[in-house]
This record gives C-alpha cells, sequence and structure tokens, in this order.
C-alpha cells in the first residue's frame, strides 16, 4: 500500500521503502532531496527563507537548520553521511520586482552541499514557474512537473474602485 506524505514549508519527512513517497509544491522554496544508495534511506525538506537579513550581512541558520535536522534523522534511521547523495529543486523567481529570494535559497544549498562534500546528482532551480516535487525515499527517484504557464504578478482591482489594487 503506497503511503504519500505531503510536506509544506519548513517541514521534512524521511524514510524507505518502495510504497512512500514524499511530495510537496515548490516556488521560490528550495526541496532538496537526499538518499543514502547503501540502506536506500531518503528524505526531503521544503525550506522557505534558506538565508535571512539584509545589506552587507546574511544568515544562514534557518537553511542550515533545515539541512541538518534532515541529516540527523537519516542518520538515526541507519544511512550514513558520507554516503548521502542530492537532487535539489525549486528556487523560481515567483514574482518579478521583488528580490529573487528564490536565487538565494538555490545558491544557499548548493553551497551547502559543497561544503559538507554531498554530491549532488541533479539539479532543477530557477526560472518562474511553480513546480510539483515526488521523491520515493526508499529508490532516490524524484519526478518533477511544472506548472503549465509562469506565475505573474497579478493585481486585482477592487469592484467600485478607490484606486486601491489587491495582489
Amino acid at each position: 500500500m503506497r503511503q504519500t506524505l505531503f510536506i509544506t514549508q519548513g517541514e521534512y519527512a524521511t524514510g524507505s521503502g518502495p510504497d512512500i513517497v514524499i511530495s510537496t509544491l515548490l516556488g521560490s522554496c528550495v526541496a532538496c532531496c537526499l538518499w543514502d544508495p547503501v540502506t536506500r534511506i531518503g528524505g526531503m525538506n521544503h525550506m522557505l527563507l534558506a538565508v535571512s537579513g539584509g545589506g552587507d550581512t546574511s544568515c544562514a541558520l534557518s537553511g542550515i537548520n533545515a539541512m541538518e535536522v534532515l541529516i540527523n534523522d537519516l542518520v538515526k534511521l541507519g544511512a550514513v553521511r558520507g554516503r548521502l547523495r542530492a537532487k535539489v529543486f525549486g528556487g523560481a523567481r515567483m514574482i518579478s520586482g521583488f528580490s529573487d529570494i528564490g536565487a538565494k535559497n538555490a545558491a544557499f544549498t548548493l553551497s551547502y552541499l559543497g561544503q559538507e562534500g554531498i554530491p549532488l546528482i541533479t539539479q532543477s532551480l530557477g526560472g518562474n514557474s511553480a513546480r510539483n516535487l515526488r521523491f520515493w525515499p526508499g529508490i532516490g527517484r524524484a519526478m518533477q512537473k511544472m506548472t503549465n504557464a509562469p506565475v505573474r504578478d497579478m493585481a486585482f482591482a477592487v469592484p467600485g474602485g478607490n484606486g486601491v489594487e489587491l495582489f
């Protein structure tokens, strides 16, 4: 019997076996799928704001925490940190004219994996479309489906109009 685990921003899920699927919907967020091919244990997180701050300073504590919590849970289940492999998705620019938080989330994730020596097997980052993502942690398979149309800025006028636009 297949079990689907749906995660949202700030969450993660882990598991093994061929019947577990982890699913999420990504925009500017980034999901990192990690898998140990020997123990066949894997997991996925969903990072909302991997890096915060402004100006010349930034703080990656949220992203570091999201990655470490996922890795620690995988290790508790029997995965070996040194054998983990990564697949990374998301980081879209969802609203033009605002800061590109998706690019920052993607850059953090790639930098973290490089610093920790976790090989990146595949990535699908950037663009301006949302992604539906599924990950099978027991076999390390990931599948994404892009939305049919890019997400665009939308403004809605208030009926009867008072000159205020809502977005």
